[in-house]
């Protein structure tokens, strides 16, 4: 079984391991499930998530393969790479969701990118209970070294507080 290659993807050590890329309005922020106006996640192992604020709120994670234990030649031989993430939104406020994971090389030059459009939870229109977003990368070339994986988000209503889109279980696995 692939193990997960993101340190702290559910905040059980708060923000350590994350480069905080984008981190307005109240800054990034961790909670205990389901928090205010919350949805209960899918797995109980899963006690906490991070959440944002009125401004855009980024997060990210550069992964060097070589120093978890992977050989160059295993790396050529493209295994899969898949990545996953949940997220969420509260029931009294919108928000707005975003991922972007990338295959980088040796000079941590993009191989190849996985960015979904952004996606907008209303909770006039939707439940915004917890969702996730899985994609598999395959066939990118020899020279993978590094993988790039960076989410967040914001709230719709720019409201004072941790209002914004919730993000926990985020995982990146390299099948060989």
């Amino acid at each position: 079984m692939s193990r997960n290659l993101l340190k702290n993807p559910c905040g059980e050590e708060e923000t350590d391991f994350w480069e905080l890329t984008e981190n307005g309005g109240k800054e990034w922020h961790v909670e205990e499930m389901p928090g205010d106006c919350g949805h209960s996640f899918p797995d109980d192992i899963v006690s906490k998530y991070f959440t944002t604020s009125f401004e855009l709120c980024l997060k990210r994670q550069v992964v060097d393969l070589l120093s978890e234990g992977y050989s160059p030649s295993d790396l050529d031989s493209q295994p899969a790479v898949t990545v996953e993430d949940w997220y969420c939104g509260r029931t009294d406020c919108g928000c707005v969701y975003q991922l972007t994971v990338c295959l980088l090389d040796e000079n941590q030059e993009v191989m190849q990118e996985f960015k979904p459009d952004h996606v907008k939870l209303d909770p006039d229109t939707d439940d915004c209970s917890w969702r996730q977003v899985s994609h598999t990368f395959t066939d990118y070339g020899p020279g993978l070294r590094y993988i790039s994986f960076e989410h967040g988000g914001q709230d719709t209503k720019y409201w004072d507080g941790w209002f914004g889109v919730r993000v926990t279980g985020s995982s990146v696995t390299v099948d060989l």
